[in-house]
């Protein structure tokens, strides 16, 4: 699946290592994975990158910053959890433009109180004012960087990007192969940032081959959703040549598993796809859908889970019914194959 979450009771440090290096990022106390992302409206690809410490040595400009922050004091230990700690994170969030947790104790703990994880926290004290903290997971050989903030007032001394470096050199000093900083979305800049943490020593997990391949290989052409995107409208384009009605759809639920109250039910989880004929919400639909994972286009039966609160469709946005594959019908690597198949209406016999 392209969106999955799960909830672990424990989690031994070798069981973190295995969800990482899949493409799995803690979120709360769960342990997610997703390939794509929706910002204002828009789909983008979620990346996943590590940085390989066995190689990593320090940057120019990790240098600069620890020479601009030397007056500080920083403090890594296991995590102390303390109000000081929501208070600086308040301070932050109603400094950002961008949508935070509501609570540094609900990103963390998601408001519980049992902790499966082994957590380390870097804290940045200017005297005794506390004016950073950075949380980041350990496993058995691989760690995870999950949150930084910081006194918006000291933004000139990139403490962000300074808790970054600290959590990089604390796990590479213990040893640990690999440092997780989760996604990046191209075409999203907020995320661009870790593209910078270690460039020489950056790796992106390929969905293609699902693969950690170097990330001086990476190509925008070879973008996810983008590939995603180009292959149906081919199909759409081969359709509307033989004249055969059909709908280009992006689908707005496509990350609706990743809700604690539908997490299982292993919903239709493709941000695009190609509706055949016309919707009926009390019988299985066709839908056309191109996978990048097997580099095919699949036509396959979907079903209502339920109609949501639209009205309408928006465009070319899906939103009126929660989807759920019922089952696969015919596969192919070829859109002229594909929209031939359509066309005879085969689907109609199913």
């Amino acid at each position: 699946m392209f969106a999955k979450l799960t909830f672990p009771d424990s989690l031994h440090p070798h069981e973190l290592d295995d969800y990482l290096a899949n493409g799995w990022f803690r979120m709360g106390q769960t342990i997610f994975t997703t390939n794509f992302l929706k910002f204002s409206g828009i789909i983008y690809s979620a990346i996943w990158l590590r940085i390989d410490l066995s190689t990593f040595e320090k940057s120019k400009t990790q240098q600069k910053l620890e020479k601009l922050n030397a007056g500080f004091k920083v403090v890594i230990q296991p995590i102390q959890f303390s109000e000081k700690q929501e208070n600086l994170f308040q301070k932050y969030r109603n400094h950002i433009t961008f949508d935070a947790s509501p609570s540094l104790e609900n990103l963390l703990f998601n408001n519980g109180e049992n902790d499966v994880f082994n957590t380390y926290e870097v804290s940045v004290y200017d005297q005794e004012k506390l004016i950073a903290t950075g949380f980041f997971d350990l496993g058995d050989n691989t760690s995870a960087g999950i949150t930084c903030f910081y006194d918006p007032d000291y933004k000139k001394h990139s403490l962000g990007k300074f808790l970054m470096y600290q959590k990089i050199d604390f796990c590479k000093n213990l040893g640990m192969r690999y440092f997780y900083p989760g996604y990046f979305a191209p075409g999203y800049p907020l995320f661009d940032y870790k593209l910078d943490l270690a460039k020489n020593n950056l790796e992106y997990l390929d969905i293609h081959s699902n693969n950690w391949l170097s990330f001086k290989h990476f190509a925008k052409e070879n973008v996810p959703f983008l590939i995603m995107t180009q292959k149906l409208k081919t199909l759409s384009e081969q359709l509307s040549e033989i004249g055969f009605e059909h709908t280009f759809f992006k689908y707005d639920y496509f990350d609706a598993d990743l809700m604690t109250n539908l997490n299982g039910l292993n919903l239709f989880d493709f941000p695009i796809f190609i509706f055949c004929f016309e919707v009926d919400e009390n019988n299985p639909s066709p839908i056309i859908v191109y996978d990048i994972r097997d580099h095919q286009y699949h036509l396959l039966l979907s079903s209502s889970v339920f109609r949501t609160y639209a009205d309408q469709n928006v465009g070319d946005h899906y939103s009126t019914n929660l989807l759920k594959t019922i089952k696969y019908l015919y596969s192919s690597e070829s859109a002229n194959i594909m929209a031939n198949v359509v066309s005879m209406s085969l689907i109609k016999t199913v």
